[in-house]
């Protein structure tokens, strides 16, 4: 599979840290105990503690005790939550992980993220996103496409739900659901022909 991910930055120490910062700010929805957060990054629990430590005591990270356990959240009042969330997300966010799952499925002619995501993304107000949308036009295998979907679900932790549509869907001014994505934000993740047949070869 080729990857998409842009080249890390320098501002992370390790990839790690990264992945554990990505976790806490790309689905601020969620709370978090520091087992919960060592078995979805497949690290040990000692690894994480000095960064639980540092990210409160920097006050970007509030911690609650529920019984034995202490629970974790991102402060979002913090001024650099909306920029950090921004850098996490152009690295680890959805698009990212749309296209690395679904960008190398072969006769894929065009790729899209839709609906509330994509809104959301291009500054429309509304309530956080709770699932992806994401649109793929040509012949591809829809085993592989929902099996795409399944891992990207996997890795986002939220659901993930395909349309598989032939170029001539596509290009039919009937079909109520894809006029309703051309007239709405989205986000293109088409991977270019070159850049698939150099990826092939």
């Amino acid at each position: 599979m080729r990857s998409v991910r842009p080249p890390a930055l320098p501002i992370f120490r390790t990839e790690t840290q990264a992945r554990f910062l990505a976790a806490l700010y790309l689905r601020p929805d969620r709370s978090w105990t520091l087992a919960d957060l060592a078995r979805e990054l497949g690290v040990g629990a000692s690894t994480l503690h000095p960064e639980v430590r540092r990210l409160e005591e920097a006050g970007l990270l509030t911690a609650t005790a529920v019984g034995r356990a202490r629970v974790l959240s991102i402060d979002q009042s913090h001024p650099v939550t909306r920029p950090l969330t921004e850098i996490l997300s152009y690295l680890y966010g959805p698009q990212v992980v749309i296209a690395e799952e679904f960008g190398s499925i072969p006769k894929t002619e065009l790729l899209f993220i839709f609906g509330s995501w994509a809104a959301r993304h291009h500054g429309q107000t509304g309530p956080p996103p709770h699932d992806i949308d994401v649109l793929v036009v040509g012949d591809a295998d829809r085993a592989k496409v929902y099996a795409a979907a399944d891992r990207a679900q996997g890795r986002l932790g939220m659901p993930v739900n395909p349309v598989l549509a032939s170029n001539r869907r596509w290009e039919a001014a009937s079909d109520a659901l894809i006029r309703q994505i051309k007239a709405s934000p989205t986000i293109d993740l088409t991977v270019s022909r070159a850049d698939r047949e150099e990826h092939d070869q």
